[in-house]
């Protein structure tokens, strides 16, 4: 799960060297500030740079047990049966499809394999679909409403039994999830919510009130909340070199640090162009999500790419640990800005993430931020520093719905709104069978208009008065 460009490490610094220059703040330098998290009260809290450690660290904390792998000097094909671009959950998964069905597949990433958000993100895997099916029956139609809400449910129950088929060491376990209400109108809602499942959709959940929450979370902030039984987690980063590993295994080829910097359809299919040389491929598989460049185009022009930030505790005593999360389930809130947190699977470190920032910023700034945010939650981690603080880039839409399909006569899937461990597995593997012609490749988001809006064209100007806005609205208890 994820919080609402440019990679991580190649940030947005344009707004405060402007101002420095100009002598005045201009409204771009606004929207790059941070988000200073306040007090219940409404005071600002107090934040402090001393929080995080000396030799504090911008790199994932998933990486201490799951680097990501050496960048090589693979030479490359010439021809291929499939050129997968993107080394994520997405790509991965439908290399491991068409390699496994005898199809020469090249997988190409302009960074190492898997430095993307796959191995960046909370490892917390649920049954989202943003849209509620109210909404998605009134705009598509019953047929199509229940087949998409009911797609967040076979990804997630995929992913589990591919795990445990496949052997991958990744700390798998459907732990469940604490949603806790910020506002008790909130509670009601989720309590709504719940108690109405559309039939044939129902996801096992209880409501915790407030009186009993101290079970679940070791906090007084919330209102109560609504445990997901069967919600999940994983280490994101293991579960990718797990991926890895089938991939190559299946016979695909694999390289990283090997931009895509064209690729032009020819009658024998695609050239693809990248420094290493030009491959000649009978399909091709985009599959970047949050990092799609201006080499796709139009899938770039249909995806909002939005920074999701975290951060890493030092080891906390395990005493602490357990009252802070006594059930050791992933957690987050209702607030539009959602925040999500976790132990680690051992059970040693705070795992926070959340949006921190009306527009990018850099990691250094945005960890101590996201501290302040935590002890606001959990008081008693208030003196307790950081040695991770990284960033990922996720994908929404237009429409708040991952998307599939072929344009141009390249295969694409992407948009997970956040949701992308279990979402991205699933529509990987089905593009994966799209491409070798399987009607298994059938979703129900085949049809689904991929929206884009006038003058878009994938950098997010209007981010940060929306982020400004929803800021309000969770500040106003909305």
């Amino acid at each position: 799960m994820y919080s609402v460009n440019p990679a991580p490490g190649a940030m947005h610094h344009e707004s405060r060297s402007t101002a420095s220059r100009t002598g005045f703040k201009t409204a771009r330098h606004w929207f790059s500030m941070p988000l200073v998290p306040r007090g219940s009260n409404g005071c600002e809290v107090s934040v402090s740079e001393s929080i995080m450690r000396d030799d504090v660290k911008t790199d994932p904390w998933w990486w201490e047990d799951a680097p990501r792998p050496a960048i090589d000097s693979t030479e490359l094909p010439v021809h291929v049966d499939v050129l997968v671009v993107g080394s994520g959950y997405t790509g991965l998964h439908a290399a491991i499809q068409t390699a496994r069905a005898g199809r020469s597949t090249l997988v190409l990433d302009a960074e190492a394999l898997g430095w993307g958000c796959s191995a960046r993100n909370g490892g917390q895997i649920s049954t989202s679909i943003k849209p509620t099916y109210e909404e998605l029956e009134r705009l598509h139609g019953h047929d199509v409403a229940f087949g998409v809400r009911h797609t967040g449910i076979e990804a997630l129950d995929f992913m589990d039994d591919f795990v445990r088929a496949e052997g991958i060491d990744c700390d798998f376990g459907r732990v469940g999830r604490f949603h806790g209400a910020h506002v008790p109108a909130q509670y009601e809602e989720l309590a709504r919510a719940i108690a109405s499942q559309p039939k044939g959709l129902e996801v096992e959940a209880h409501m915790v009130p407030r009186a009993e929450q101290h079970r679940e979370i070791g906090s007084d902030l919330y209102h109560g909340g609504v445990v997901y039984s069967r919600h999940a987690a994983c280490h994101p980063a293991k579960y990718h070199l797990g991926l890895l590993r089938l991939a190559r295994e299946a016979g695909a080829t694999l390289v990283g640090g090997c931009r895509v910097d064209r690729i032009e359809a020819v009658s024998a299919g695609f050239h693809v162009t990248t420094p290493r040389g030009k491959v000649t491929a009978r399909d091709v598989v985009v599959a970047t999500n949050g990092y799609t460049g201006a080499v796709a185009g139009w899938q770039r022009r249909r995806v909002i790419p939005i920074g999701s930030y975290m951060i890493a505790t030092e080891a906390l005593d395990p005493a602490l640990a357990r009252e802070i999360s006594p059930t050791r389930r992933v957690m987050s809130d209702s607030r539009k800005l959602v925040f999500y947190y976790r132990l680690c699977p051992q059970g040693r470190h705070m795992l926070f993430g959340g949006r921190v920032a009306l527009k990018e910023t850099d990691p250094r700034v945005s960890g101590p931020l996201l501290h302040a945010s935590m002890s606001k939650i959990f008081p008693q981690l208030a003196s307790t520093r950081i040695t991770h603080t990284w960033n990922g880039f996720v994908a929404y839409t237009f429409d708040t719905l991952a998307h599939i399909g072929k344009q141009d006569g390249i295969h694409y899937a992407m948009g997970y709104c956040g949701s992308g461990v279990s979402m991205a597995s699933y529509f990987g593997m089905r593009l994966g069978l799209k491409v070798l012609g399987s009607p298994e490749g059938k979703t129900a988001f085949d049809d689904l208009t991929f929206q884009t809006r006038p003058l878009y064209t994938g950098d997010p100007w209007f981010l940060a008065p929306a982020v400004m806005y929803y800021k309000l609205r969770d500040r106003l208890n909305i």
